[in-house]
């Protein structure tokens, strides 16, 4: 499907393709441990379509493992990016996986095979929120969302988590610290939807550090399924200036938004 450069090359550097139509989100640059710390409140239990996770429960109706929800913390902490396709549907009762028809797990297949839907991707039986299909997760991952505000509250979890990692900064004693970020809230994310749409690329490693601020730089680069090809558009345009910017008030604590 896509050749893997590299998750380092990407570890700061987060693609967002939305396509709102189909209720999914194309990313590069997310892992699946900050997907599920920044929607630790919803993560529910988790039906394990491709995977190589060794602790999972089986479930003799449907064929698959199943990894209950205290478990889920663990499966966090896994390589998941070594396991090549990583994909899983969740859902709220073991029941609701007894009760799938033939056709419905067909179609669960196809989901983590072709990481294409055939019919509407959330069931009434599961209850699921999510259907998460990744390959060399961090680098190729497509999320569909059954409530969109749901990726808008991951994805601000995610930049304000990456850019808390980067920026250690040192104390009078000269010993570094982190300094945390708020996460970035829905409202700021959604006045940049519209360039989500044509596909961007939000750069935390560029970002820029004054004593009063943190702007993080975004470009328009469009529509990729390949991420190589992304990367590489990525390392043209991102000599030009950006056309918005996410911007960290240190005095306020507050974010903001800038088309420029």
């Amino acid at each position: 499907m896509v050749v893997k450069k590299s998750n380092s090359n990407m570890r700061n550097l987060v693609y967002v393709h939305l396509n709102e139509s189909n209720q999914y989100v194309l990313t590069c640059g997310i892992e699946f441990s900050e997907f599920a710390q920044s929607l630790s409140g919803l993560m529910n239990q988790v039906l394990l379509l491709k995977h190589q996770f060794d602790d999972g429960d089986f479930n003799m109706h449907t064929l698959l493992e199943y990894v209950p929800n205290e478990r889920i913390g663990k499966l966090a902490k896994e390589n998941v990016d070594t396991y090549g396709d990583f994909c899983w549907i969740d859902f709220e009762e073991v029941e609701g996986l007894d009760e799938l028809t033939n056709q419905e797990l067909a179609e669960l297949l196809y989901l983590g095979h072709r990481k294409e839907h055939l019919k509407t991707p959330f069931y009434q039986k599961l209850r699921n929120r999510f259907v998460y299909l990744a390959h060399d997760d961090g680098w190729w991952n497509k999320v569909y969302y059954r409530n969109m505000k749901d990726f808008y509250r991951m994805l601000g979890g995610a930049l304000s988590e990456k850019l808390t990692d980067k920026k250690l900064e040192k104390n009078l004693l000269g010993i570094k610290k982190r300094r945390t970020f708020p996460n970035i809230p829905i409202d700021i994310l959604l006045n940049i939807k519209t360039m989500m749409k044509e596909g961007i690329l939000i750069s935390v490693k560029d970002a820029a550090q004054s004593r009063l601020r943190v702007e993080i730089p975004i470009w328009v680069i469009g529509d990729f399924s390949n991420m190589d090809d992304m990367y590489e558009e990525y390392e043209k345009v991102g000599q030009d200036k950006a056309d918005a910017k996410l911007v960290f008030d240190k005095k306020t604590k507050e974010w903001k938004i800038y088309s420029i």
